[in-house]
């Protein structure tokens, strides 16, 4: 395949360029990406170099850009997209232009030109809370928060086209998502990168919300096997099958950089803050798919990972993102 990756220099869309080119060599991978905040061609350093893989600087939103892109590709999968809840609460408006518009933009583009395959990622979010039990993807989509919103308004415009134009849409919904090279504004690196420093930990609520947690990894190779071997039309849950409260997973990281429970800040929880997700993964694994790091071995890696490369997000904390924490959470 001829693949092009938007939001390619992210957290997941950088692994998956990774895997793109470690399991598959004779694929071609080019990378569209904005280079907003949250991604950075310093995470893709290891393959710069590579001749399978190539980069354009560009905006989804950007019809002559996303044009000239779908010329020289025949897959897209869409990791481009504002991911942050938190930044959706204080301001929406990027949200609804990259996670609707840019998706419009980049189907409209495909379609035209009878790309191949489009497979759009999206979050297990969109479906909002479940007390018991887990989602289908028959399920209908009940979003809470602006940012679930969007992933769920970008989700029903690739569903149109696949309806409407018979056009060949993949969608996945991927569970909390974790390892090597995320923004520290997430709760797993901003947790590690807080305790490496002495620093406490905010903790939302009373710590009792549920997420599934998955490792990096296992979200590439199973948006991999959709974009494969999925149906067109279709959509695939992928998730860890891991589930923690926040209180849980933060005596783990606790545990694994020896501190004690006083490092532990409780805040003011998160307006319209979803108490559990959990979502049912069969149909992603009857493609032969299965998640392979345990969320134990997965934790430790990761957080083996933020003690080694203290340089890449040292850069990080110490530029505009003060700002963002001290307006998140000086006054909770």
């Amino acid at each position: 395949m001829r693949v092009l990756v938007t939001g390619g220099a992210g957290f997941i869309g950088s692994s998956f360029v990774r895997y793109l080119l470690s399991h598959h060599p004779d694929d071609s991978v080019l990378n569209l990406d904005k280079l907003t905040y949250a991604g950075s061609l310093e995470n893709l350093g290891d393959v710069e170099d590579d001749p399978q893989y190539s980069f354009m600087h560009g905006d989804i939103c950007d019809e002559a850009v996303v044009g000239e892109a779908m010329g020289r590709v025949d897959a897209v999968v869409n990791f481009a997209a504002e991911s942050h809840v938190d930044r959706s609460i204080q301001s929406a408006g990027a949200f609804i232009d990259t996670d609707i518009k840019g998706v419009y933009t980049l189907l409209e583009a495909a379609r035209k030109r009878n790309i191949g395959r489009f497979l759009h990622v999206s979050t297990d979010e969109v479906y909002g809370s479940i007390e018991n039990g887990s989602f289908l993807e028959t399920d209908p989509l009940d979003p809470s928060s602006p940012y679930s919103a969007s992933k769920a308004g970008g989700e029903v415009m690739a569903r149109a086209f696949a309806r409407t134009f018979g056009y060949r849409v993949l969608i996945t919904r991927g569970s909390n998502t974790y390892g090597p090279y995320q923004y520290p504004e997430k709760v797993i690196p901003l947790f590690i990168t807080n305790l490496i420093d002495g620093q406490q930990v905010p903790l939302y609520g009373d710590g009792l919300n549920v997420r599934d947690w998955l490792y990096v990894d296992d979200h590439c190779s199973g948006i991999d096997a959709v974009l494969r071997t999925g149906t067109p039309g279709e959509a695939y849950n992928i998730g860890g099958e891991q589930e923690r409260t926040n209180l849980e997973l933060t005596h783990k990281l606790l545990e694994l950089l020896v501190q004690g429970e006083e490092m532990i800040r409780p805040v003011k929880d998160r307006p319209g803050h979803d108490r559990r997700y959990s979502i049912d993964t069969s149909k992603a694994r009857a493609l032969g798919w299965c998640p392979q790091v345990g969320f134990e071995e997965g934790l430790a890696r990761t957080v083996a990972w933020y003690q080694e490369n203290e340089s890449w997000w040292r850069r990080i904390k110490d530029g505009s993102y003060r700002e963002y924490y001290r307006q998140m959470y000086a006054n909770r």
